[in-house]
C-alpha cells in the first residue's frame, strides 16, 4: 500500500509527460475504435481474396450495405411500365386488362395514373368473377388504400418501411404527387443481392463472352457498375439506368449505333424502341497507353 503511494505522484507526472510528447508529434492519446466502410469493404476484399468469400457473396455482402446510398427510383417499376385500372373502365375492359398484365395487384386510378385511389388485389377480382359479382370498381369494396413513399428514400429507407407498415410494395411519388413508378418487396430484395438475383424470366445483364455483354437499357446503373467492375462514372447521380447514362455522355436522345468510351468499355446502342434505349452492347476494349477516354457517335 505504501509503495502504491509513493508511485502514484510518479504516474502522473509521466503520464502528462507522455501526453504532451503525444501531442508534439501529433499522434492521437486515445484509441479510435471507430470502423468505417472502407475498412469492411477492406476486409471483405481481403477475405475473397483469401478465399474465404466467393464472387456472389462479396457482391451481396456490398450490395447490402450500398443500399444505405442508392436511391429508391434504382430499384421501381417506371410509370410508363405500370399497367393500371380506371374506375370509368367497363367490365370487359377490366377483364382485358387482367388478362393482358397478369399482376398480383393492380392500381385503381381515376382516369389517370396520378389521380390513384387506392389498389386491387386480383385475386379478389377472380373470385367476385367465380361469385358472378360485376366488377364495378366504383362501388366495390375491393379497392384498398395504396402504400405511397417519397421518392427521396434510399433503398434501405425503404425496406424499413415496407417493414414497419408490414406492406409489400408501395408506389414512388415526387414532390408534385406524380407517380415515378412502383417499387415491391422482390425488386428491394434483388436489389440488395445483386445484378446476379432477377425477376422471374429476367436476365437484364447477359454475357456474349468474356469480353462483351448485352444490356436493356432500364438496368440500374449500380448493377452494370458492378458487373462491369467499373468504380466511378461521370456525375452518376444524374441518372439511374444505363439508358440515361447514354443520354447525360451523348447529350442528346441517343440512337442506333450510338457509342460512348469509358472506363475501358465501349457502350454502344444495338436496339431502339421509338425514343426508349432498349438494349446496349457493351465490349470491353484496349485504352492503350492511358490514352484520353471518348464520347462518340456514329450517327447524328
Amino acid at each position: 500500500m505504501v509503495c502504491i503511494l509513493i508511485l502514484k505522484p510518479f504516474v502522473f507526472v509521466f503520464n502528462g509527460l507522455a501526453t504532451l510528447i503525444f501531442r508534439l508529434l501529433r499522434v492521437p492519446a486515445e484509441r479510435d475504435d471507430d470502423i468505417t466502410s472502407d475498412d469492411i469493404y477492406a476486409v471483405m476484399d481481403a477475405g475473397a481474396e483469401a478465399g474465404v468469400l466467393d464472387t456472389n457473396e462479396q457482391q451481396m455482402m456490398e450490395s447490402v450495405f450500398q443500399m444505405q446510398s442508392i436511391p429508391i427510383t434504382s430499384a421501381m417499376t417506371p410509370r410508363e411500365d405500370i399497367a393500371f385500372l380506371s374506375l370509368s373502365d367497363d367490365e370487359s375492359l377490366l377483364k382485358r386488362k387482367i388478362a393482358d398484365n397478369p399482376h398480383h395487384k393492380f392500381l385503381v386510378c381515376d382516369e389517370q395514373l396520378d389521380a390513384i385511389k387506392g389498389f386491387v388485389n386480383s385475386t379478389e377480382l377472380l373470385i367476385r368473377l367465380i361469385n358472378e359479382q360485376t366488377l364495378d370498381l366504383k362501388s366495390s369494396s375491393v379497392v384498398q388504400s395504396c402504400p405511397i413513399i417519397p421518392d427521396t428514400l434510399s433503398l434501405s429507407e425503404a425496406l424499413e418501411y415496407f417493414k414497419s407498415n408490414r406492406v409489400d410494395f408501395a408506389v414512388v411519388m415526387n414532390e408534385y404527387a406524380l407517380v415515378l413508378g412502383v417499387v415491391t418487396f422482390n425488386d428491394l430484395q434483388s436489389a440488395a443481392m445483386g445484378s446476379w438475383v432477377l425477376a422471374e424470366g429476367e436476365e437484364q445483364i447477359v454475357a456474349r463472352d468474356e469480353h462483351s455483354w448485352l444490356v436493356d437499357g432500364v438496368t440500374p446503373i449500380t448493377d452494370v457498375m458492378r458487373t462491369l467492375q467499373i468504380d466511378e462514372l461521370p456525375h452518376s447521380q444524374n441518372y439511374e439506368t444505363i439508358a440515361g447514362f447514354m443520354m447525360f455522355m451523348l447529350k442528346k436522345i441517343p440512337r442506333r449505333t450510338d457509342s460512348v468510351v469509358f472506363s475501358g468499355y465501349k457502350f454502344e446502342v444495338v436496339d431502339i424502341d421509338d425514343y426508349k434505349v432498349d438494349q446496349l452492347l457493351v465490349t470491353r476494349v484496349d485504352n492503350k497507353g492511358g490514352e484520353k477516354e471518348f464520347v462518340g457517335s456514329k450517327s447524328s
